[in-house]
Formats: structure tokens, sequence, C-alpha cells
């Protein structure tokens, strides 16, 4: 199994545009970052969390032309607002994208992208199919196992059917994710993001947390035996929505992965090499039992 960040950054991204600081000016690739994605490869399944609106470019810089499953942490327009782009591949791989979400993502989707859920559907619109998660596992199967589209001019997309003939997409593509065994079995964990539920998600010893100010205790269990987790942190101060620099350290020692990768990284945190000296040192100081260092866009890790 293989994560790859696709994006590290805050909601503004690193560079922030027209900020002329140490980390904004830097010329170290490391130090230019995506807003908060990552890709979970696994079984031969591509899985996306997070479709913000660097999804394009990500997509283009990491030569992935094929998604399973994209899943939703949140609603916030910094892991939503790529979601449209999603129709370049209902075009070249011919079915709809697979979306996992909680229903008040769904309610958001639906409420900022009408014309994906209007019925008669607008030709060209972006094809979904939506499962809708609850904070407990699910299973993501092959893309390829469902219907192909078939582009219908000055209509739309269709489904193609066994006898050749092609089925309308229906408006409102939306069913409940189930944990049937087939496929990638998903882990949600439960975050809050200030006053906001969310979710991160485990796949096998991999954890993707991102978002989040704290984790309720009784989802604590859920976080032991992993290689590596994935923490957020936007600045060395207390934030209302995500965790300080002290507060991401004091978790990735008692979470006790053997690895914690930091993201969501802001400009507030000094350029990659100096911060990675940072880290070191304190977490020598402090003793953390975990190697914590910054991700950066196009990191890989594996299990």
């Amino acid at each position: 199994m293989k994560l790859t960040f696709f994006g590290t950054g805050t909601s503004l991204g690193v560079p922030i545009v027209g900020c002329q600081c140490p980390v904004c000016t830097s010329k170290d690739p490391r130090d230019k970052r995506f807003r908060a994605s990552a890709l979970f490869q696994v079984d031969g399944l591509n899985i996306l969390v997070d479709c913000g609106p660097d999804f394009r470019s990500q997509m283009l810089a990491a030569g992935i032309g094929h998604l399973d499953a994209i899943l939703f942490t949140h609603n916030h327009k910094d892991h939503t607002g790529g979601i449209d782009d999603v129709r370049s591949l209902n075009y070249i791989d011919r079915r709809a994208a697979e979306i996992y979400c909680e229903p008040r993502v769904l309610e958001s989707l639906q409420r900022e992208y009408p014309y994906a859920f209007a019925s008669p559907r607008y030709p060209g619109a972006p094809e979904w199919h939506l499962h809708i998660i609850e904070n407990k596992p699910f299973c993501v199967h092959s893309s390829k196992e469902d219907k192909e589209l078939v582009w219908v001019h000055d209509v739309g997309y269709g489904y193609k059917m066994p006898d050749g003939s092609v089925q309308p997409c229906p408006a409102n593509n939306i069913d409940n994710a189930s944990d049937d065994g087939r496929g990638v079995r998903v882990i949600p964990i439960r975050g809050i993001h200030g006053q906001l539920p969310i979710l991160g998600f485990r796949i096998g010893k991999i954890a993707y947390l991102t978002d989040l100010s704290s984790i309720p205790e009784e989802e604590m269990p859920k976080l032991e035996g992993l290689e590596h987790v994935t923490l957020n942190t936007v600045t060395y101060g207390p934030h209302h929505s995500h965790l300080s620099l002290d507060e991401a350290l004091a978790l990735a020692d008692r979470i006790g992965a053997k690895h914690t990768w930091l993201t969501h990284l802001s400009h507030h945190f000094p350029p990659h090499e100096q911060f990675c000296e940072e880290l070191r040192k304190l977490c020598a100081e402090r003793g953390i039992r975990s190697d914590v260092q910054p991700a950066y866009d196009g990191l890989q890790i594996t299990d």
C-alpha cells in the first residue's frame, strides 16, 4: 500500500498570493504546497481523499488518470472545490466518479453544484455516484465494475446497457455505502474541526487525518498499531479549528505511530529543511516516540 501526498498546504496554499516571506519565496520545491489532499493506492485501487481547488493540477503532476473513489473529510471548499473537474475522468475513463461522503457534505454539494443534481440533466454536467457514509467501516471496490458511460450529443451521458442501448443517468445517483467485504475496507475516524464534526480515514496501517482540532476519546482505539499517521497543524500558537504544533506533537506521541507526517501547513512555519531540524530537536527534548516530519507535495510513504 502507498500513500501519496497530493497537497500539504493550508486553505490558501503556499506560496500565498502576494506574500514575500521566506517560505513563500523559497526556491525549495518542498515549500510549494497545494491544498491538502492525498491518494491511497492499495490492491490496485486509487482512492483519493478530498478533491480541492488544485485537483486538476495535482492529478496532472502525479500522472494519475483513474480514480476508484473520492472520500471527503468534510465540506469546506478547500477540500471540495475541485469536484467539477472529475468531468475529465467521466470522459476519459467512461465511469461516474464514485464519491463517499457524510450527509452534511452531500447537502453542501447539492447547494454548490445544483446543475449536477438537476432534472432534466444539464448536458456535460459531472457524473457522480454518491455513497453516503457514517462513522463506521465501509468498503470501496473498483469503479471498473460499474456501468460504462456513453456520451450522447446534446443530451449528455447515459449508461451503456448489456443490450447496447443507452439508459439516461439518474439525476440523484445516491446510495448508502456498506461493509460488504468487497474491495478495500476503510475505517472512518471522527475528528472535530472547531465545532464541525469531520472524518479522517484509516486503511491498513496508514491513517490520514486533517483539519481537526481534537479527536473524541472513544475514537482513539482506531489509531492503535499504526505505521504512519498524518496530522494537521497550521501555526505555533492556539487555533480555533486546527491543532497547534504543540498539540500535534502531543497527539503524535499519544498515538505512537512509527512515523507522523504533518500536513495542512501554512507559511508560518519555517522553510522545509529548517522545519525538519526544529522538529528533530523538539521531539528529542520531549521524548516523543514517533518520528515526526513535515510532509510535502509528492511525498510517497508505503506500508
